[in-house]
């Protein structure tokens, strides 16, 4: 799992949505991929949130080297603020919060 946060410009959060919208659908439809999701923090128009989960590191890696990654790479020079504050998880198990 990735988790963390991007900070933005927030006068260029619609190109942001823009370029994440496109690179959330590529990336979804990767062998491997579980979750891709960017949300938009709502009380910070300047920081992006992301959540990722992966079935492993292979898909991961396959991710990094994939096309629109390289796109999308290209594109955040446009809107990106600063460095990004992102984590990498090794999850053991999981299970329903509640229930």
């Amino acid at each position: 799992m990735i988790s963390g946060t991007i900070p933005i410009n927030p006068d260029q959060r619609d190109a942001a949505i823009a370029a994440a919208t496109v690179m959330q659908h590529a990336t979804l439809a990767e062998p491997g991929c579980n979750v891709y999701r960017f949300s938009f923090a709502i009380d910070d128009p300047g920081l992006v949130c992301i959540q990722e989960e992966w079935v492993d590191q292979a898909a991961l890696d396959a991710h990094f080297a994939s096309p629109h990654m390289a796109v999308f790479g290209s594109e955040m020079r446009n809107f990106v603020a600063g460095p990004g504050l992102l984590t990498k998880y090794i999850v053991a198990s999981s299970g329903p919060l509640f229930g």
